[in-house]
């Protein structure tokens, strides 16, 4: 009897490993995918995978589903390691019933969102699946539901991962949405909430799928993805490298890598990365590199609203997140996506104890119809908000322009930024010579003899005395006025000095974020 038991324990493992077949799992290398278990495999360290829920059966016996049963139901469940830290995962397999989201299957990945919340270690989930099964109905939908809630009550308290490795659609986009950081596959990743066949029936719009909701279209123009692929291999990699700069949870720290790198190190080609002229652009990306650890900037969300810079590095060997203005894009204005984007990531930094580092050149909001009318104001908004409500240590680093309520909005001193530096070519005004000029004397200019040479004197005049950091470092709001190779051992210091930072916010449920 025991013996046999041993058997159909090894049967039923041997079943579960099988998932859909040799077949199905050859056309899904044919469309350039790994499947279920190849991924999880890549992700985690060598032999580190312990499943759970391996022999979980579906209970549904409607349309013919009783006679057709795979041990596991299509997902793949349990924890592993990476880098040798504790992670959960689950990965859909394609190869069973499409991958679809089953009541049972459902309560697998519940299982482990529990689990993963009670031990404070991050949650991955590689999403490939064809949506709810039909065949179950409302408990199919019961189950999206009760992930859902368990991506919101894990927010902020352990990482949360998504990678879209083949079509994710209707309801099951939404907790990938719910989660931090969204990874997709070029060529073989789709997310939308209706299909083109839906909106060609209710809008008579002809798109493609790959257009609709594919990996560039999500990376570029929707901002839903953070990170492009070009396969499953390269995803499961980026994934690798993003955990080594986050904690395992919001009361751990992040992993400090030690670094050859040394902390006083100056740059003196900092002091000429700046253009004299105000209006030329440069890189902000290339100061980056040359201020963290070994040149080594992890960028976020690379290729949405590239106006705004933002992504992890390391300082000293400590994690930190890094939000900087662009020149080279849109000359470095504030609009509504880089809005959102920026103050997203602020506030995932700020649940996570990663100090701040903002790098500031940025002309004002960009002007226009569409920003108006798109909300700019409320977008905007966000990230003020996002800036004034974070509590870890915080350094700001003006290089050039900081006008208007952009200097504001942008780590400034008045938003309880604790250490902020200025270059000396700094430009801290309401706004740009010129235009300030313009208002200013607009009388006198008018009336004349050569009001050309008039507002040249006056524009240099304004210049000297305003768009300087000087008046801010007079008034306090500039801690100090640094020269740019001074940056890497100024800002170090200035890290190490708050390490133990302590800030609170008033007592309330939370706050009202204008979304």
């Amino acid at each position: 009897m025991s013996h046999n038991r041993f058997e159909e324990v090894r049967e039923r493992h041997a079943r579960a490993e099988a998932g859909g077949g040799q077949q199905r799992r050859e056309r899904q290398h044919k469309e350039g995918k790994l499947a279920a278990r190849e991924r999880i495999e890549l992700l985690l360290d060598e032999g580190s995978f312990e499943e759970l829920d391996k022999l979980v059966r579906h209970r549904s016996r409607n349309f013919g589903m009783d006679e057709n049963v795979i041990d596991g139901d299509g997902f793949v469940t349990g924890h592993g390691k990476i880098h040798g830290r504790r992670v959960f995962v689950f990965a859909q397999d394609f190869t069973v019933f499409g991958g679809s989201l089953s009541e049972s299957n459902a309560q697998k990945i519940v299982k482990i969102m529990d689990l993963a919340l009670k031990v404070g270690a991050p949650l991955i989930g590689l999403n490939d699946s064809g949506g709810a099964r039909i065949q179950e109905g409302v408990a199919s939908l019961a189950g999206y539901a009760d992930i859902f809630l368990r991506n919101t009550l894990s927010s902020g308290v352990i990482p949360q991962i998504s990678a879209i490795m083949g079509p994710c659609a209707g309801g099951a986009v939404y907790s990938p949405a719910l989660t931090d950081f969204v990874f997709m596959v070029e060529n073989t990743s789709h997310m939308f909430v209706t299909g083109p066949d839906v909106i060609k029936t209710v809008t008579h719009e002809d798109v493609t799928k790959e257009h609709l909701g594919g990996a560039i279209t999500h990376n570029t123009l929707s901002g839903v993805a953070q990170f492009l692929a070009h396969d499953d291999e390269d995803c499961l990699r980026q994934i690798r490298e993003l955990l080594t700069f986050l904690p395992s949870n919001n009361l751990d720290g992040a992993p400090r890598l030690a670094t050859k790198d040394p902390s006083h190190r100056a740059d003196p080609e900092l002091d000429t990365l700046i253009p004299e002229e105000s209006n030329k652009p440069y890189d902000i990306r290339d100061l980056i590199h040359r201020v963290v650890d070994d040149g080594h900037f992890f960028e976020v969300a690379s290729l949405f609203a590239r106006n705004i810079v933002i992504g992890f590095a390391r300082l000293a060997g400590q994690t930190i997140g890094i939000v900087a203005n662009q020149p080279a894009h849109l000359a470095g204005c504030l609009d509504i996506d880089s809005s959102t984007k920026g103050a997203r990531f602020v506030r995932f930094c700020d649940a996570f104890q990663i100090p701040i580092l903002t790098f500031e050149d940025v002309p004002g909001f960009l002007p226009g119809t569409a920003q108006e009318f798109g909300g700019i104001i409320r977008h905007g908004a966000k990230l003020l908000y996002a800036y004034a409500e974070a509590t870890v240590p915080k350094v700001t680093v003006i290089t050039r322009k900081a006008y208007g309520g952009a200097y504001c909005v942008m780590g400034s001193k008045h938003l309880r930024t604790d250490i902020n530096f200025a270059y000396p070519t700094a430009e801290i005004a309401v706004m740009g010579a010129e235009g300030a000029v313009n208002v200013l004397y607009r009388r006198e200019l008018l009336t004349a003899l050569h009001p050309d040479e008039v507002r040249k004197a006056k524009i240099e005049e304004y210049r000297d005395k305003f768009a300087s950091p000087f008046e801010a470092a007079e008034r306090g709001y500039i801690d100090d006025v640094i020269e740019p190779h001074e940056t890497r051992p100024k800002a170090i210091e200035a890290f190490r000095m708050l390490e133990n930072k302590v800030d609170t916010m008033p007592k309330k449920k939370h706050g009202c974020i204008p979304l």
